[in-house]
C-alpha cells in the first residue's frame, strides 16, 4: 500500500483510508460487531492505517467499535474523529463547537476510542454561534496537552480556512467531492494548496449512485456494454 503525508505535516497514512460511518450509521442493517471488527482488521491487513470515524456515528458506538477492533494495533494506525454536535437521549439536537464542549469530546472520544491522543480531530460541521478562531485555538491548547495531534475542519468554504489556519495549521480539510460535484475547486482546492493542507473527498461517487447504476446493468459476459464503456473510460 503506497503512503502520503497530508498537506505540510509529518502525518503519514496509507493511499486509501477506510470510512467507518456505515458500519453504524447512515447506512441502514449492517453486520453484527465481530464481523465489523473482522473487516477493519482484515483491512489493517491489507495495508490500510487511515480510518475515520465520528462522535455522531451511532452516534458513539462506532467510536467504540474502531477503538476495540485497532486496539491491537494502535501504535501503527491514524484515526480520525470528529466534534461539534449536542446530543440528548442519544441522538443530535444541534451544532455545539463551544470550547467546553469540544474538550469534553475529546475526553470522551480518548476513552471510546482506547486512545491518549486522537491523531486527526475535525470540527463535523461550522458552527456559525462559535468564531472559528476559538474553535482552532481550543484545539491548539488540546494539541499542546498532547490530547490531539492534527486539526482538520469539514464542509467549509475557503475563507474559514484561512482564518482557522491562521491559529492553528490545518493538516486536512474534509469535502464532499464527485464527478458531479466539483464546487470544491472553485475555492477551497486553490485555498488548501497554498496552505500546503490536505484535502480528503467523501462521496468520490456520489454517495454510490454509481455503484447502484452498474448494478442494474445486465453485463455482456464479464464487461459492461460498449457504449456504457466508452462513458466510463473501461
Amino acid at each position: 500500500m503506497q503512503k502520503r503525508k497530508l498537506g505540510n505535516s509529518n502525518l503519514e497514512v496509507s493511499a486509501i483510508g477506510l470510512g467507518c460511518m456505515g458500519m453504524s450509521y447512515h447506512r441502514g442493517p449492517s453486520p453484527d460487531r465481530n464481523a465489523k471488527i473482522t473487516l477493519i482488521r482484515k483491512a489493517v491487513e491489507l495495508g490500510v492505517t487511515f480510518f475515520d470515524t465520528a462522535q455522531v456515528y451511532g452516534p458513539f458506538i462506532n467510536e467504540d467499535l474502531l477503538g476495540e477492533a485497532l486496539l491491537p494495533f494502535r501504535e501503527e494506525v491514524v484515526i480520525a474523529t470528529k466534534f461539534g454536535h449536542n446530543f440528548e437521549n442519544g441522538n443530535p439536537t444541534g451544532l455545539n463547537s463551544r470550547p467546553e464542549r469540544i474538550r469534553q469530546v475529546a475526553e470522551e472520544s480518548l476513552k471510546r476510542l482506547k486512545s491518549t491522543s486522537i491523531d486527526l480531530f475535525y470540527q463535523h460541521r461550522f458552527d456559525p454561534d462559535v468564531p472559528i478562531e476559538e474553535v482552532a485555538g481550543t484545539v491548539k491548547d488540546l494539541i499542546g496537552q498532547g490530547k490531539v495531534k492534527h486539526f482538520g475542519l469539514c464542509e467549509v468554504g475557503a475563507q474559514t480556512i484561512r482564518r482557522a489556519h491562521a491559529v492553528q495549521p490545518l493538516t486536512a480539510v474534509q469535502s464532499e467531492y464527485s464527478l458531479t460535484w466539483r464546487q470544491p475547486e472553485d475555492e477551497v482546492l486553490p485555498a488548501l494548496e497554498n496552505l500546503r493542507s490536505a484535502d480528503l473527498e467523501f462521496t468520490p461517487e456520489e454517495w454510490c449512485d454509481l455503484n447502484h447504476a452498474l448494478s442494474k446493468i445486465k453485463l455482456q459476459g464479464d464487461r459492461y456494454p460498449a457504449d456504457l464503456e466508452k462513458l466510463v473510460g473501461h
